[in-house]
């Protein structure tokens, strides 16, 4: 076996003290800000510590801040930053593996990875999520139709219960099932074990086509997403009559090392993603209403190729666009937005044209839409995928009527048997969430009988009696 010291790894920067402030925490949407004691451990035993005295109010972990719900927010108790642990402990060449703290980030295990041959086998649409929040949450990617969600891939990890005992948790137990999207409520994920994918360069090959309406985009789909083993689609919501849910459909792998440019082959695993400048703290929301989402859809659609192969794009452009504009949630303004993600089966696709047509009919300002097909579904009792079609869409916190407007949507979803994204919510009401998670009761059961007490709690959890 080959392991890799982690002495020789780069290093993550030094680690301040142990802090515990009162402060507003919020998710990423910036629409529910709560006030709670915010705590950054740096070690195991000051986790455990942290989660001894949290108080009445319970405690909830949290890594960098990307849900964009309530899920890592707990008014009145504490909030656990676990970013301070961000190690890597070891990586094995031969097996794929590697071990790491659950508060490193993705964006830092790419650059550790990379240069090694190696890249995560899952990743959101940013980097910017800690291991901890992926397992948790259980996030899925452009490739979930050939790869299924992050933990899938997460072979074990170790867990700190409410009775501050730290677990060995395996894939295949309950307890691994309860914490894979149990949104942090099973206990604090400290390392985790990951099976990754070898690369052979840090580019991607991408095919861009054009669909005109959302019949063509589901047809494209069906017929060709296995030749990939990424996908996915960015759909026009303001588009109507014969154009509705016409879509830039993008899709592509890995590019093998005879595919670079000879420039390129000189560094073939090299990682420099670009950054631009910050978004501005207070952007016009004037901005943001149909007129002027619905140019910038027009341009969008117009600019991309009727069918283009083989481009070459960074691995920062192809899956994290967004993440080189830092605090890119600005451009909503001061009410932030929400973040609304659906899925429903395959055979119900009835049911995603009738809520793309509610969508278009509202008018709903929404520039990123992305359309996925997921494939097999994932044990995670709380996991959000499942075989069919996810739709997700970011939509303006001042929208008039916006919450009676979801709560239709919340409906259609639950009807078709399908299920909204609960790191994604804020504001879903809790009679609705047995019908999307047959799992809820064994969740429950199974938390009721390792934390009695209540001791890992958030928002999330009140909201909806998780």
């Amino acid at each position: 076996m080959s392991v890799i010291d982690p002495a020789i790894l780069p290093s993550a920067g030094s680690v301040a003290p142990m802090s515990a402030d009162s402060v507003s925490v919020t998710g990423w949407g910036r629409t529910a800000p709560t006030n709670a004691r915010l705590i950054r451990p740096r070690t195991q035993e000051e986790t455990a510590d942290a989660v001894r005295d949290c108080g009445a109010r319970g405690s909830i972990a949290r890594g960098l801040g990307r849900a964009c719900g309530d899920a890592a927010q707990n008014a009145g108790g504490s909030v656990l930053d676990m970013t301070a642990l961000d190690q890597v402990h070891s990586i094995d060449s031969y097996a794929g593996t590697v071990v790491c703290d659950a508060g490193i980030s993705l964006h830092r295990l790419i650059e550790v990875l990379l240069p090694l041959g190696w890249f995560v086998p899952v990743t959101p649409e940013t980097r910017y999520v800690t291991v901890g929040g992926a397992i948790g949450t259980d996030v899925h990617g452009k490739n979930h139709h050939t790869a299924g969600s992050f933990s899938r891939h997460v072979s074990s990890l170790e867990l700190l219960t409410a009775d501050g005992t730290v677990t060995t948790v395996e894939r295949g137990t309950e307890l691994f099932d309860a914490t894979a999207g149990g949104m942090g409520l099973t206990g604090v994920i400290l390392t985790a074990t990951i099976e990754l994918i070898q690369v052979r360069t840090s580019l991607m090959s991408v095919d861009t086509e054009r669909a005109t309406d959302l019949d063509d985009l589901m047809a494209r789909l069906t017929a060709t997403d296995h030749r990939y083993r990424y996908s996915i689609a960015w759909i026009d919501l303001l588009a109507r009559g014969t154009s509705m849910g016409r879509s830039v459909l993008t899709r592509g792998d890995h590019a093998p090392v005879d595919a670079l440019p000879a420039r390129a082959r000189r560094e073939p695993l090299a990682f420099r993603p670009k950054r631009l400048p910050a978004a501005p703290a207070l952007f016009p929301e004037r901005l943001l209403g149909r007129g002027s989402v619905s140019l910038f859809n027009e341009l969008w659609y117009r600019r991309a190729p009727r069918a283009r192969s083989g481009e070459l794009q960074k691995l920062s452009t192809f899956f994290h666009p967004l993440d080189g504009v830092p605090h890119w949630n600005r451009v909503y303004g001061r009410s932030g937005f929400v973040q609304y993600q659906f899925v429903v089966g395959h055979g119900q696709e009835e049911a995603l044209r009738r809520i793309v047509g509610l969508l278009s009919q509202r008018g709903c300002p929404s520039f990123l839409a992305v359309l996925k097909r997921f494939g097999e579904g994932d044990p995670g009792w709380l996991s959000f995928p499942m075989p069919g079609w996810s739709l997700a869409l970011d939509i303006p916190a001042r929208m008039p009527g916006l919450g009676t407007f979801l709560d239709e949507l919340d409906a259609e979803v639950a009807e078709a048997g399908g299920r909204v994204h609960l790191a994604k919510d804020a504001r879903l009401r809790p009679e609705m969430l047995a019908a999307m998670y047959p799992r809820l009761d064994a969740f429950r059961a199974l938390r009721a009988h390792l934390d009695p007490r209540g001791v890992f709690t958030s928002d999330l959890a009140r909201r909806l009696a998780l």
